[in-house]
C-alpha cells in the first residue's frame, strides 16, 4: 500500500463536497451535531490489555510516561471506528461528477469568499514555499470544506482502537506513536487533538506521521497548530509538504486543452509524456486560447475519452498526487484552484450519462424535485443517496414505478 500524505487512496474523495452523499472516507463535522454513541469509548478488556502492553513499546520509542498518562486519560475503545474501517464503500465517481461537485456554483462562491478572507496569509505562504495561493486554498476546500469539517473524533482513541483491532495494526500503531510525539512536543493537547475516524487531522487532514514530518510553525509561536479556527499553520503545512515533494515554483499543474478530431487516444495517459512542441504539432491547443505553456515534458489526459474535456499535465500534477494518489483528486484540485483564481468553467463538455442525461438535465431534475419539496441535497447534477431517495419518494407519490433512478421520462414527468 502506497502511503502518501494520507494513507487513503481514493478514487473520488467527495464526501466533504457533496454533503456526504457518498464517499470512500467519511468525515465528521467539526463540533457539529450529536456524537454517534459508537464513537464514544466503550469497555473492552482486550483493548485495555493491548494499551498496557503498548505503553512499553511507546516508552521504547521515546514517549514519556507523563505523555502516555495524559494521552490515554479519557481515551478508549471506539467500536464505531472499527465499523467504519471494515465497511469502507468503494464509491467511484466519474471525473464529470467529481468536478461538478467540487466546482458547483455554491462551492465556488464559498471558496472564493474563503480565499479572499485568507488572501494575505496565503500570499505569505506562497512567497515562502513557492506553491500558489490558489493551490493551497483548493486543497483546503477539498480536505475540510475550508475548515468546516475538521473532524471531532479523538485521535488517540481512534488510532489506538485501529492499532488494537489489527486489520492494519502496524500502520495505525505507527500513527499512534506519531500522535504521541505531537502531544509530547506540545503542538496540541490530547483534548484538542481531534480528527476523522482514521486519524486525519485539522484543516488539511494530515495523518500523524505526515504531520510529524512536514507540519510547520508558520508564525513561530512554538506550536504547529492545524486544529484551531485560524488555518495559518495548516495551510502553510500543506504548502511545505508540496514544496518538499517536488513542487516547481512558477509552473502550472496543467490546463485544459483541445485535441483535434481523430486524435489518437492511445497517446494519452499519465506517464506518456513528450515535449509540448510535439503536442502542438499534433494539433493540441490551449482551450483558453494563446500558446501552450512549456514546463518540460507534458502528458495529455482524456478522462472521458476523446469526446470529453482534455487536460495537459506537467510535473506539478504528479506532486498533487503525492497528497492523494487519484487522478480525479489532482484534476479536481487543479481545476478548483483555477476557478478560485477567477478562471471559468471547462470549455469541453461530457456526453450524456448511462441514462441519456447531460449534467444540465440532471441539475434540472434536482431543481424541479426541490421545488416540489423533495430534498436532493443540492442541484450540482450529481446523484447521490439524497437524490436517489428524493426520486424514489417522488415516484411513489406520483404512482410511478419506484426505481430511485433518473431518466428522461422522469424529467418529462417533472416538467409536466
Amino acid at each position: 500500500m502506497q502511503v502518501t500524505r494520507r494513507f487513503f487512496t481514493m478514487a473520488a474523495p467527495v464526501a466533504l463536497l457533496a454533503g456526504c452523499q457518498g464517499g470512500v472516507v467519511p468525515k465528521v463535522a467539526s463540533g457539529g451535531g450529536a456524537m454517534d454513541p459508537a464513537m464514544r469509548p466503550q469497555a473492552n478488556p482486550g483493548y485495555d490489555a493491548w494499551v498496557a502492553a503498548f505503553r512499553g513499546r511507546a516508552a521504547g520509542a521515546g514517549i514519556s510516561q507523563a505523555t502516555l498518562n495524559a494521552a490515554f486519560r479519557g481515551a478508549g475503545y471506539l467500536p464505531g471506528v472499527v465499523e467504519r474501517d471494515r465497511n469502507q464503500t468503494e464509491f467511484t465517481r466519474t471525473t464529470e461528477d467529481y468536478l461538478a461537485i467540487m466546482t458547483s456554483d455554491e462551492k465556488i462562491a464559498n471558496g472564493r469568499a474563503a480565499f479572499g478572507r485568507r488572501r494575505a496569509v496565503l500570499g505569505e505562504i506562497e512567497a515562502r514555499y513557492g506553491v500558489p495561493a490558489q493551490i493551497v486554498a483548493a486543497i483546503w476546500g477539498v480536505e475540510s470544506r475550508y475548515g468546516a469539517r475538521r473532524g471531532n473524533i479523538p485521535v488517540i482513541s481512534a488510532t489506538s482502537t485501529l492499532a488494537y483491532d489489527g486489520r492494519r495494526g502496524a500502520f495505525f500503531e505507527k500513527q499512534l506513536i506519531a500522535a504521541l510525539r505531537i502531544l509530547q512536543r506540545g503542538d496540541v493537547s490530547a483534548e484538542r487533538m481531534m480528527g476523522s475516524w482514521a486519524g486525519a487531522m485539522g484543516h488539511t487532514q494530515f495523518i500523524p506521521t505526515t504531520f510529524d514530518a512536514y507540519a510547520v510553525d508558520f508564525r513561530g509561536d512554538g506550536r504547529r497548530d492545524i486544529w484551531s479556527d485560524d488555518p495559518t499553520d495548516a495551510l502553510a503545512s500543506a504548502a511545505a509538504y508540496l514544496a518538499k515533494s517536488g513542487w516547481r515554483e512558477g509552473q502550472r499543474w496543467g490546463l485544459e486543452v483541445l485535441v483535434p478530431e481523430g486524435f489518437n487516444a492511445g497517446l494519452a495517459g499519465r506517464g506518456k509524456g513528450r515535449a509540448v512542441d510535439d503536442w502542438a504539432a499534433m494539433g493540441v491547443r490551449n482551450a483558453s486560447g494563446g500558446s501552450l505553456p512549456n514546463h518540460g515534458a507534458a502528458s495529455v489526459l482524456l478522462p472521458a475519452g476523446p469526446g470529453g474535456p482534455a487536460f495537459m499535465i506537467f510535473n506539478n500534477f504528479n506532486v498533487l498526487l503525492r497528497y492523494n494518489n487519484s487522478e480525479n483528486y489532482a484534476l479536481g484540485v487543479g481545476h478548483l484552484s483555477d476557478r478560485l483564481a477567477g478562471g471559468g468553467p471547462l470549455k469541453g463538455s461530457f456526453g450524456p450519462d448511462r441514462y441519456g442525461l447531460t449534467i444540465k438535465d440532471r441539475k434540472d431534475i434536482q431543481r424541479r424535485l426541490m421545488a416540489k419539496g423533495y430534498d436532493t441535497g443540492g442541484a450540482d447534477g450529481v446523484f447521490g443517496k439524497k437524490s436517489e431517495a428524493a426520486i424514489s419518494a417522488y415516484q411513489q407519490a406520483s404512482g410511478l414505478a419506484v426505481t430511485g433512478e433518473p431518466s428522461r421520462a422522469l424529467l418529462a414527468h417533472l416538467k409536466g
